[in-house]
């Protein structure tokens, strides 16, 4: 399969955005990407996988082709986005799977894992976040979510998509306009500007459980796998480390000439992603 099947779920009285790929009657395999981005951002890893597992990459609510909060700091949290994955499972009738999160996707991860699909996420694949979050790395991310920039041209969106996730790593010049046709939306203007509720930042209220997962993170039994970006400003090697000690003492990959996150898009990243899913 080259291109993922879009599908839309009700899931609390949301309606949700899904690319799906591979054939349903092979293993489950959530993908589920990072703060301000989408599933798409997963197409390389996907396709590459998709022979072996049955792929759903969702848009979290209020990002991508997915509907927007109508209550932003209550809506916007992980608890809540946990649920939303479990009513996707029930749905489709899927009793177990296997998760790669990428940043948020890693929390919400480590929220299901160490909690209400305990026994039913197998195999856990954290990309680059870890129960702690530096108010520094905070500060950076709210500030370009919060206030998205608008643009001329698609092309001029996607100079900036450049700039601003060059830490995933290297990407080919096809993932990058893959990128910007998935991140971009036109305003009532006819300007462009991003896909996602410049609202999601709610995340990061005081009341809200990011960066103090700690708990989650020790209840943790499924076999786990932590990717780090080596020039990652969100997990660093010191949190890493302490990760390895504990919890469900995951096996580790550092990934060179990235930050936060690898984009999991190139052999040397997907090859030991697929290896470990297998183990």
């Amino acid at each position: 399969m080259t291109q993922p099947i879009s599908l839309y779920f009700n899931l609390r009285d949301r309606e949700i955005h899904v690319s799906q790929w591979g054939s349903p009657d092979k293993p489950a395999l959530v993908m589920w990407h990072g703060l301000a981005r989408t599933g798409r951002d997963f197409d390389t890893i996907a396709r590459a996988l998709s022979d072996q597992y049955f792929i759903l990459a969702p848009d979290t609510l209020g990002r991508g082709l997915s509907q927007w909060a109508e209550d932003p700091s209550r809506e916007y949290r992980l608890d809540n986005f946990g649920a939303m994955a479990m009513e996707l499972l029930e749905q489709l009738g899927i009793s177990t799977c296997r998760w790669i999160g990428t940043s948020m996707g890693g929390a919400i991860g480590m929220h299901l894992a160490g909690g209400p699909m305990r026994r039913r996420i197998s195999h856990l694949v954290i990309n680059d976040i870890g129960p702690e979050i530096p108010a520094a790395a905070v500060e950076r991310i709210s500030t370009y979510v919060g206030n998205p920039p608008v643009f001329d041209t698609i092309g001029a969106l996607e100079a900036w998509l450049r700039t601003v996730y060059a830490p995933f790593g290297p990407l080919a010049d096809a993932e990058w306009r893959m990128m910007a046709d998935s991140s971009a939306r036109r305003t009532d203007g006819g300007k462009v500007t991003v896909h996602y509720d410049p609202a999601i930042v709610a995340q990061f209220d005081a009341t809200n459980d990011v960066g103090d997962q700690w708990s989650d993170f020790d209840a943790i039994t499924a076999p786990t796998l932590l990717i780090r970006g080596v020039e990652s400003d969100l997990l660093s090697d010191s949190l890493a480390a302490s990760m390895q000690t504990r919890g469900p003492r995951p096996q580790r990959l550092d990934i060179a000439g990235a930050g936060h996150a690898p984009a999991l898009n190139v052999a040397t990243q997907i090859e030991p992603v697929r290896a470990f899913l297998l183990g």
